[in-house]
């Protein structure tokens, strides 16, 4: 059976089910050429505070119609004030000291661009839960088609024989065209368990909040809220 292949829009520091789902996954396909959503996830996300989560959002110059790969980060200020939230929030968690160098590194780079940041902390949390997928940007080679044509196209191209979804996507994709070319639909959930001892936890939390408090434990907390079904086509 061939490879597993997961397909999503690079988040800024995203929720522990975005992991999830590469538990086993072979390849993780950054769909950067695709439009940017002001009211995504690209970039935006939740971390924890006193009083409750607390959104930390990145700061991006938009026009009409831009792909995430052509978002530019509005100005240099926005690192600055994210370490501080993240140093003030996570600085006394177990495994700060751990993870803060790699961390620093990322944040004081000189970003231009949204889809470079993602990707730099998409891979520090892949290594980091020991999930060795490959990852590839669309924007160095943009695919033909839409949702479901693109999909197949993105799969034949890269020797997948099993494409993992989110529910959000069985509202579009056509499974018999799927079928066709011998695909196979695997649906990925994720349930939210609480971890640690700390004050604050909220579902939905950036899963640099569970590696920063679970360390070496995070992989299992995700493998633990993991469900992944196949899809019979009708």
């Amino acid at each position: 059976m061939g490879g597993v292949l997961v397909a999503h829009q690079p988040a800024y520091l995203p929720w522990p089910g975005y992991f999830s789902r590469l538990a086993d996954a072979d390849e993780l396909v950054l769909l950067d050429h695709v439009q940017f959503s002001e009211r995504g996830w690209q970039n935006r996300n939740y971390i924890r505070g006193a009083a409750g989560p607390v959104r930390i959002t990145v700061p991006v110059r938009r026009r009409f119609g831009q792909s995430i790969a052509d978002t530019r980060i509005a100005d240099d200020a926005w690192a600055g004030r994210h370490w501080r939230s993240l140093t003030q929030t996570y600085g006394r968690a177990p495994y700060w000291p751990e993870h803060r160098e790699a961390l620093e590194a990322i944040y004081q780079t000189p970003w231009t661009h949204l889809a470079g940041l993602n990707e730099a902390l998409l891979r520090l949390l892949l290594d980091a839960f020991g999930l060795p997928v490959a990852m590839v940007r669309t924007s160095d080679r943009p695919p033909a088609g839409r949702q479901t044509d693109m999909l197949v196209g993105l799969c034949r191209e890269r020797g997948a024989t099993r494409l993992r979804v989110g529910t959000g996507a069985l509202g579009y994709l056509d499974h018999l065209l799927l079928a066709e070319h011998a695909i196979t639909v695997e649906v990925a959930t994720y349930s939210h368990s609480p971890y640690g001892s700390a004050p604050g936890w909220r579902p939905g939390l950036s899963a640099l909040d569970l590696l920063l408090h679970e360390g070496p434990n995070a992989a299992s907390v995700l493998r633990a809220g993991a469900r992944t079904e196949t899809k019979v086509s009708a």
